[in-house]
């Protein structure tokens, strides 16, 4: 029997069904009282629940309502009411005209980095409302985005949100969520902050630019594995989105931008305007919008790195040290050693337990994100102590013993022959793609001012060819670090690079510094990761 015409709580008319998913329909509906349109959303019957699991869905579904309300923002849909409607909890909400970013990007489909950017401006603004209202939203995604007329961007379905002093409604060991979108955090067993919702931006603007989650598997079980353990995978599509992308997923909640800055960034690469080939689509896909955000490459934040000369990469492990010109470029390579380091990753043993969990779980609602979850696991307890991350496939550790640091290099790469205590190189068998790490002592406030100095010489030997990407100020691991990217030309191609550093403000900074053409960056981009997840000072 249809339920079309019928009345709910006897004022909201249903007149035709927008969505469904595992525990509930929406509706769009007319509120006869106000004569205005809205949107009700009402759970199914969970006949395969006991009492009181259904007593928790139902209060899930009230917590949403009650989440959404406390935060008013332009970007996050308004909650009108809340009734029953034959022993079902229903949310009535406003009726938001267009589409969800999930259908838009439905069957790999993709959007311009601008046009990401610019909705990603709309998500970063009600995450913001919403962590200053003391609400983590803990299912941001896709589906979860309404793209509405004039450029509208909304933010809707706090279902599983999660509201300063309340209670949790998970079981121990359990996550809700659409797993694509789950925070390696999370993932762990780990208490989840704001930062999780920033990562979940991230996966969500990835695909985005990419037409795939970050880190989708052909099962659950591999995409919590890589999720929790894998590097993050080349952009090919993500033009000047790419660094801050790379940043939001990073698998260090302490890693990731603040949203004050991922907004900033949001903002530089959004300011362009629109071609007319994104207008139309645009508008095609949402009626009576418009585009306000850019199509073409804006560099707003870049890569890390500095490249070097065909002769061979080359870097320079002191503050401010650059070879005279017509040397190779240099590296700055260095880091900082500092407090004692977090641990960032769980041993293999660990994160399979957590991912066979996550698959044997279950996956109770299809949302409409091309495979989006609702899935329960066992996770192992955050304080569990952490061994290190497995040297990947391809890789071996070595150690510097001068130094005090360990890392991992490509089989077959060859250790230069002038290594001192300060500087160690590792190059491939071309000659032309170097990863260096290097030292500084004693280190400044920030390793963003050694870049600064490094960058002044490097503009000196190359005025006309170098080119910066990013450079900022970041953390890693709970200390000041700073990442810096670039490309310049050597004698007969174009180089490409990326330098991370990180440290105490009068300890040693440590430098990891990875160079290669810039034709082949996305084959030797993964070295860099690899060598900065598994480095270890001690």
């Amino acid at each position: 029997m249809s339920d079309e015409g019928r009345l709910v709580a006897g004022r909201y008319r249903l007149i035709e069904r927008i969505g469904r998913g595992g525990m509930g329909t929406v509706w769009r509906a007319e509120d006869e009282v106000l004569s205005r349109e809205i949107a009700l959303k009402r759970l199914h019957v969970q006949r395969h629940l006991t009492e009181d699991e259904l007593a928790t869905v139902y209060e899930r579904t009230r917590r949403e309502a009650r989440s959404a309300a406390r935060i008013a923002h332009p970007n996050v849909v308004v909650v009108h009411d809340v009734v029953d409607d034959e022993g079902l909890p229903c949310i009535v909400m406003e009726y938001v005209h267009g589409t969800t970013l999930a259908a838009l990007l439905k069957g790999g489909g993709t959007v311009p980095p601008g046009e990401a950017a610019r909705v990603g401006l709309g998500m970063i603004a009600a995450l913001r409302a919403a962590h200053a209202a003391g609400v983590l939203h803990r299912d941001v995604k896709p589906g979860n985005v309404l793209l509405g007329a004039g450029g509208r961007v909304v933010l809707t379905d706090f279902g599983i949100a999660m509201a300063t002093g309340t209670s949790t409604l998970t079981k121990t060991g359990e996550i809700i969520g659409s797993i694509d979108y789950i925070a390696p955090e999370r993932m762990k067993g780990q208490k989840p902050g704001p930062t999780a919702d920033l990562w979940a931006l991230g996966a969500t603007l990835y695909q985005s630019v990419e037409g795939r989650p970050p880190f989708r598997k052909d099962t659950a079980m591999e995409t919590a594995y890589a999720i929790a353990v894998d590097p993050l995978s080349p952009m090919k599509q993500a033009g000047p989105l790419e660094p801050l992308i790379e940043m939001l997923l990073a698998k260090e909640p302490d890693e990731r931008p603040t949203a004050e800055e991922t907004e900033r960034a949001l903002r530089v690469v959004a300011s362009r305007t629109p071609s007319a080939a994104t207008e139309a689509a645009w508008a095609s896909a949402v009626p009576g919008s418009t585009v306000t955000g850019p199509t073409s490459p804006v560099g707003a934040t870049g890569s890390l790195g500095a490249t070097t000369a065909d002769s061979g990469p080359q870097s320079g492990s002191g503050r401010g040290s650059m070879p005279p010109a017509p040397a190779p470029a240099p590296t700055g390579t260095g880091s900082r050693r500092g407090r004692g380091r977090r641990t960032v990753v769980r041993s293999a043993v660990t994160v399979v337990a957590v991912a066979v969990a996550v698959a044997g779980g279950l996956y109770a609602m299809s949302d409409g994100d091309g495979g989006g979850r609702r899935g329960t696991e066992t996770a192992p307890s955050a304080t569990a102590s952490v061994p290190p991350q497995p040297v990947p496939e391809g890789f071996h550790l070595v150690r510097e013993k001068e130094m005090g640091v360990s890392f991992p290099v490509p089989d077959g790469w060859k250790r230069g022959d002038k290594a001192t205590a300060e500087q160690v190189k590792y190059i491939d068998k071309s000659g032309l793609v170097e990863l260096t790490i290097g030292t500084v002592n004693p280190a400044g406030p920030n390793p963003i001012s050694h870049f600064e100095n490094i960058e002044a010489n490097t503009k000196l030997n190359y005025p006309t060819s170098y080119r910066k990407l990013r450079m900022l100020r970041t953390t890693f691991r709970g200390k000041p670090a700073a990442v810096w990217e670039f490309t310049f030309e050597g004698k007969v191609r174009t180089f490409r690079a990326i330098d991370f550093g990180f440290g105490e403000e009068g300890g040693t900074e440590y430098d990891i510094y990875l160079s290669a053409p810039e034709a082949r960056w996305d084959e030797y981009r993964p070295v860099f990761d690899t060598a900065k997840q598994g480095f270890r000072v001690g």
